[in-house]
Order: structure tokens, then C-alpha cells, then sequence
């Protein structure tokens, strides 16, 4: 069976969906276009594609996304997208999501309506989708977690860390501006934002706390360094539609403490701790909880992302899918 891939590739979970399903079919696959002027070529090169394969299967309902389940439509071929979480957003508030403006609901709207199959990263996101329309089918099968690479749970150092672009948006959606007002409670303390960074928002943060460390840019390995070594990872979002770097965290013995909103409380579970957004009293005080945590609670929170969230059980749930799909080609 062909599949043809939509998908950016430089996006870890991206790239674990492809790798699941290059192990077992023939996949073409085409990504983001760079160019303004590849973009006139690109539905025709997307017709010739879908012509060719048997099933899409594509990331994020967008425009980039909008041409082959077109075409898979009309050609009476499978169509399969995965829905992220800010492809069924509507967060005007901090004007996040795809349904906070025309340009990319108009999209969206289509391929969550006309996709033969949506698989959602979350229940809260399966949520999201039913709000804005009547999908054909949906089901929720969450990203997975290479635990493999995170075992054993090494010495914890006095590190809490966070993941989140450095930006205006990363402030607000992401809470980077709590993460740094609560890091003055603990001078003793490494706290850590890793992610792209920009300069006028570095200089913001540090007025609050000039001891933050913004690691920038990195390598998903060097990523993993610091949570083999850090206590306590936070997340402290206004929205989250899964919460991979939690999951990545928890299974390196990492203690989360994250908001109560979106699909965190699906990651976390009883192993972490909650905290209201935006509330830097008690996000301290949950904190300081947390860095109490024993190692078999460490262990806990590892046990749990392997149960629940590893890249094995996604693997399974595709080609599950995908199967299924194809019986129904036959």
C-alpha cells in the first residue's frame, strides 16, 4: 500500500508518525514549502501524488493539508489527519487557534468535515473538533514517548525546567512570564526555558529574574540532558492540547507541575501537581511540594508514560487504523 505523507518532518511527532509508517509502507512524502513560488506548483504536484496512493495522512488541518484531502475526496481515495490541537483552537483571548480567524478556519473547517478519519492527540482536543463541526469519524490516539532512551532515571539536580518558544506568544500561552516570577522564590535553584528565543523577550524575563537560563534553540538530545537532570518540569500553560514535553519529562522522573486545563490532566494524572494559570503564590507553593517528591514517585511518573503514552502503543494504534482502512479500499 502507498501512503502519501503531509507533514513537517523538523517536528519530533511529525517524524515518529513517518518513521511508524515507513517501516511498513511505501510512503511519499512532501513538506512544508518554503518558497512563495512553490506554492503555485503545489496542488498539481498534490493531484499527481493522491492519484498515485492509496490513503493520506497528513498533520494539522491547514492549508498546507486543504489540497490532498481534496483531491483524496474526489479520487475516492482514504484521507487520514491528524488534528494537533491549535487546528480546532478557539482562544480569542490570547488569539490562539485556528478558528480565531478566517483565514485559518476556512481551511480547517473543510478537512475536519471532508478527512474520511481525524485522529485527535487528546480527548480534549476530540472535544475541540465536535464544537466546530460533525467529523465522518475521529478517534483519539495520543503522541508517544520513546522511553526507551530515558531509562535509567539518573541523579536529580536543583533544576526545574520548562519548554516554550521565547516569544510574545510563548508569554502568554505558554506562562513564561509566571515561570519567571516564581523562579525568584528559589535562588538556590536552575530554572531553564528551553525553546527558540528572541532577544527583546530574553531581556523582559531577565528583568524579573536575571539568573533565568535560556538555553535557546537545541538538539532534542541536549533537550533530553536536561530533563535526565532536572526535579521538577512545569508547564504552566493557558491551553494545551496534549503535552508532549510533559509526557518527554515525566519519563525521565521529572515531577510535573502544570495548569488544569486542556489535556494536561490527561498526561499528568495523580502524579503531578495543579496549579491555576497565571498563579504565582501557588505555583511557587506546588513547587516546593514537588521537589519532596521520592524517588518512587519518580518511578511512578515514568511507569506512566510507558503505560499510557509510548511510541509503541501509538505504532500499534496506526496500523490499526491504517488496516482497517485498507479493508475498507478492498
Amino acid at each position: 500500500m502507498k501512503i502519501y505523507f503531509v507533514g513537517r518532518l523538523t517536528d519530533t511527532f511529525v517524524y515518529n508518525d513517518y518513521k511508524i509508517l515507513n517501516k511498513y509502507f511505501d510512503v511519499d512524502i512532501i513538506q512544508p514549502l518554503e518558497r512563495r513560488k512553490d506554492w503555485l506548483k503545489y496542488p498539481s504536484l498534490v493531484k499527481k501524488s493522491v492519484k498515485q496512493c492509496d490513503v493520506v495522512f497528513g498533520w494539522f488541518a491547514s492549508w498546507f493539508t486543504l489540497p490532498a484531502v481534496y483531491y483524496a475526496k474526489k479520487y475516492g481515495k482514504k484521507s487520514i489527519i491528524v488534528v494537533g490541537g491549535y487546528d480546532a483552537a478557539y482562544e480569542p483571548k490570547i488569539r490562539y487557534g485556528a478558528f480565531t480567524n478566517l483565514k485559518e478556519r476556512l481551511p480547517a473547517k473543510y478537512i475536519l468535515k471532508n478527512a474520511d478519519i481525524l485522529l485527535a492527540v487528546s480527548n480534549f482536543t476530540k472535544n475541540e473538533v465536535l464544537k466546530h463541526v460533525k467529523p465522518k469519524q475521529i478517534e483519539v490516539v495520543y503522541n508517544g514517548v520513546d522511553t526507551c532512551i530515558s531509562e535509567p532515571i539518573q541523579k536529580k539536580e536543583n533544576t526545574i525546567v520548562t519548554v516554550s518558544p521565547v516569544t510574545e506568544k510563548g508569554i502568554y500561552l505558554k506562562g513564561l512570564k509566571t515561570f519567571a516570577e516564581v523562579s525568584t522564590y528559589f535562588p538556590d535553584y536552575n530554572f531553564v526555558i528551553i525553546g527558540p528565543k528572541e532577544k527583546s523577550i530574553t531581556d523582559k524575563l531577565k528583568k524579573i529574574n536575571p539568573n533565568l537560563i535560556f538555553t535557546g534553540q537545541i538538539e532534542h538530545e541536549k533537550v533530553f540532558e536536561w530533563l535526565r537532570s532536572a526535579k521538577v518540569y512545569c508547564q504552566l500553560s493557558y491551553i494545551e492540547s496534549f503535552g508532549l514535553s510533559v509526557a518527554e519529562a515525566m519519563s525521565y522522573g521529572c515531577i510535573p507541575v502544570v495548569t488544569n486545563r486542556g489535556a494536561l490532566s490527561e498526561v499528568v494524572g495523580d502524579i503531578g501537581l495543579y496549579v491555576s494559570y497565571g498563579d504565582e503564590k501557588g505555583t511557587a507553593d506546588a513547587i516546593k511540594e514537588a521537589l519532596k517528591a521520592t524517588d518512587d514517585l519518580r518511578k511512578k511518573a515514568r511507569e506512566r508514560i510507558k503505560k499510557k503514552f509510548s511510541i509503541e502503543t501509538r505504532e500499534k494504534k496506526l496500523l490499526k487504523i491504517i488496516e482497517n482502512t485498507t479493508k475498507k479500499l478492498k
